[in-house]
């Protein structure tokens, strides 16, 4: 199984929150006691090996700007097989804060670093997992930012230490997630924690 986490490289991006799948990524391969990342300069990425539900699994971050992210996750895709053994971990603002989704083989949303995973791939059958990021009102509800300037700021504005907290905690969800769909397969996964 391949983990890639999307966002973008560089000090100014680090904590954004379009930077959520590097992060998320980066809290997996802490929980899975990876080792360290290390640069590989033929992916033009970050990659570490580590094990989910007694499967060996790659962690991978492109050092690519996001609408690059294909350019470093192609080549690791050599099957059908490894297509359907991909997860991609990305930011999304049609959730909130604290959840997360799984999906398979759908569009990209309108989301620049899937759409170029699935340019570089040839395809959509690869497992997503979509981290929410967008405010809510008191009592719940989902606060999108509206409008292009709006949505860019929200995007690349840099995360709250409580969003951090959040996110770190949330991790731990995603993780359990993957080992389910390690050990019990996509539609068992996808069946509990999506209803959550």
């Amino acid at each position: 199984m391949i983990i890639v986490g999307l966002g973008n490289p560089g000090e100014e991006y680090v904590h954004t929150r379009h930077n959520t799948g590097r992060i998320v990524v980066g809290l997996l391969a802490k929980i899975a006691q990876a080792d360290s990342f290390e640069t590989d300069n033929t992916l033009r990425a970050h990659k570490t090996k580590g094990e989910i539900g007694g499967k060996k699994v790659l962690f991978v971050v492109p050092d690519t700007f996001m609408n690059l992210s294909g350019k470093s996750v192609a080549p690791l895709i050599k099957t059908k097989k490894d297509t359907e053994k991909l997860v991609v971990v990305y930011d999304d603002l049609d959730l909130p804060l604290g959840t997360f989704k799984i999906s398979f083989n759908r569009s990209s949303g309108g989301h620049n670093g899937v759409q170029s995973i699935i340019k570089s791939v040839k395809s959509e059958a690869f497992i997503r997992v979509r981290v929410g990021i967008s405010p809510t009102t008191p009592t719940g509800k989902l606060k999108k930012p509206l409008g292009e300037d709006r949505v860019a700021k929200w995007i690349l504005g840099v995360m709250k230490d409580e969003e951090k907290a959040t996110l770190k905690k949330l991790s731990k969800k995603i993780f359990e997630a993957i080992e389910m769909i390690v050990q019990e397969g996509l539609p068992k996964a996808m069946s509990i924690y999506n209803g959550k």
